[in-house]
């Protein structure tokens, strides 16, 4: 399900909260239910705390925003469920991240962003299916990916490099055609003084459902050398409940697309119960964190155990509900979050907000999340894709800015 945004087509905020919901078909006393939840959250947004903080708020940091509206598992807006048991003490408030330089690079809707051994930046743009490269601050195209077919939050996604690219040189695209999503590969070479060209796409793994909207599209190869690919459940909402069916996953694959050894249900589906999956990174231990869309309430980060049910369509956000996975920060409000791009560092994940237009930063200790701190509050339009650079900075791609750029934040560790 879309919510209005500033540009049709965009990828647009996913919360969620039980299936009791009003906007979901519930009957009389589940209405009532959530009437008196929306009204506990207009009294809550004046002074929020985490599920389980103690003490009054701290204020925020100059130039941040405090996390207002937002909550973590436990907490009333999700459900009734005591609170947990982390206290706020525990976590550490994320260093204010600085611009260190905003790159002009006159893009047409980036999606996502790889970086290649040589610190080439490739880019890739939703609607004209470009992928775009960066040397020096200057932007150049590396080439048209075919058999893309745009249309709606469709198009040119997520891209990642093989681990092997010294090797294999291959570049993994995420892309939607005319009959459905799928993961491809190509090669990328260099050439004579330095030109890069990009070979013909070998389709690694299709079938993945489309539509409109709820296209997912992220995908990343994990520490363990295999291949996660997160899709949206392609307003098919029976398909994320179901193991077999590949909609409203996150996929686990080997380099060729076949399934990775040790899947929990013996295909390629890792988890299921998403809506629609966006970002994916892991923690310095090893541990897989998930963004994902709620429908217009409860966006969320997910902390990703292979198995596990994240609830969609039953129930979204935290509601405690034996056999679900509850997510760990939960946003109850669309307008300040639509979680896209992820990045993970010194302990910190980062969040490029689309409808929130702003940068979450959102402190990990373990299994568990702390107060997530705002940053650049409608400074620079919608965020699409937070990607860590060779030498530790940030880069950010802006959506819908006509034309959009990326912005480079000074290294934090």
């Amino acid at each position: 399900m879309s919510r209005p945004g500033r540009k049709s087509g965009l990828n647009l905020p996913r919360m969620r909260r039980p299936r009791a919901s009003a906007l979901h078909g519930a009957n009389g006393s589940e209405r009532v239910k959530a009437c008196r939840i929306a009204a506990g959250l207009s009294c809550l947004s004046a002074c929020l705390v985490l599920a389980g903080c103690t003490g009054a708020p701290q204020p925020p940091a100059p130039g941040t925003e405090s996390a207002a509206g937002m909550t973590t598992p436990g907490a009333a807006v999700a459900s009734p469920a005591p609170p947990a048991t982390q206290s706020a003490a525990t976590s550490p408030v994320p260093a204010a991240p600085v611009v260190q330089e905003r790159l002009e690079l006159q893009l047409d809707t980036p999606w996502a962003a790889v970086f290649l051994p040589d610190g080439t930046a490739v880019i890739s743009e939703r609607g004209t299916a470009l992928l775009k490269t960066v040397r020096d601050g200057r932007a150049a195209t590396l080439g048209k990916v075919p058999g893309v077919a745009p249309a709606g939050e469709g198009g040119l996604l997520g891209l990642a490099l093989s681990p092997q690219f010294d090797a294999d040189h291959y570049l993994y695209a995420y892309l939607t055609t005319q009959d459905d999503n799928r993961v491809v590969r190509f090669t990328v070479d260099a050439g004579a003084g330095g030109s890069l060209s990009m070979g013909l796409p070998q389709t690694v793994f299709s079938g993945i459902p489309k539509a409109g909207t709820h296209n997912g599209g992220r995908i990343r190869f994990g520490p363990d050398g295999f291949l996660y690919v997160g899709t949206g459940d392609a307003q098919r909402r029976e398909q994320a409940q179901d193991p077999t069916a590949l909609g409203g996953k996150i996929l686990r694959l080997r380099a060729d697309g076949s399934p990775a050894p040790g899947n929990p249900f013996g295909n390629a589906v890792y988890s299921l119960g998403h809506r629609n999956v966006q970002g994916l990174a892991w923690d310095d231990t090893g541990r897989l964190w998930a963004s994902e869309f709620g429908p217009d309430v409860d966006d969320e980060l997910n902390l990703i155990l292979p198995g596990a049910n994240y609830g969609w369509p039953e129930v979204t956000g935290a509601p405690h509900r034996a056999g679900f996975q509850d997510a760990k920060v939960v946003w109850p409000s669309t307008r300040d979050s639509s979680p896209s791009g992820l990045e993970i560092t010194g302990g910190i994940a980062y969040l490029g907000a689309l409808r929130g237009e702003r940068l979450w930063a959102v402190p990990l200790q373990a299994e568990e999340a702390g107060t997530p701190v705002a940053y650049f509050t409608g400074e620079y339009g919608r965020i699409r894709d937070v990607i860590r650079a060779p030498g530790g900075s940030l880069w950010l791609l802006t959506n819908g800015e006509n034309p959009d750029f990326a912005l480079v934040l000074r290294p934090l560790h």
